[in-house]
């Protein structure tokens, strides 16, 4: 067995491999472009919205999660769809889990921030 890279090498193929995963993902897919708009505009307005560095944190984290779900989901339809057209039932059900989880992320997004904007602006 060949020996792969290792060290500084290595993480820099790694950081490559990633760039390009995400330039894939907004290039072919509009949910992660939308999302990634929704992020430019939420990840600043966190250190507004926040009272402290807890509260931002929580808030960042809830749109770095979406965005995460969601490239989890678009790997999941790529290898879905690299294995044929043809309907199959698994592959919906595949997909479906994906989408599900996307959806779940953004209702966890919804109310971390309508929690904590509700509790820092409407008490």
């Amino acid at each position: 067995m060949k020996p792969g890279r290792t060290g500084f090498a290595r993480i820099l193929y790694a950081a490559k491999y990633s760039w390009q995963g995400l330039c894939a993902s907004y290039k072919n897919e509009a949910a992660f472009r939308q999302e990634l708009l929704l992020a430019i505009i939420l990840i600043p307005s966190a250190f507004w919205v926040g009272k402290n560095s807890v509260e931002m944190a929580i808030l960042i984290a809830s749109v770095l999660l979406l965005l995460i779900v969601e490239l989890i989901n678009t790997a999941i339809e790529a290898v879905v769809d690299r294995f044929g057209e043809e309907w199959n039932k698994l592959s919906g059900v595949a997909k479906d889990v994906g989408s599900a989880a996307v959806m779940i992320a953004l209702v966890l997004l919804i109310v971390v921030w309508g929690l904590i904007a509700g509790e820092n602006f409407f008490k």
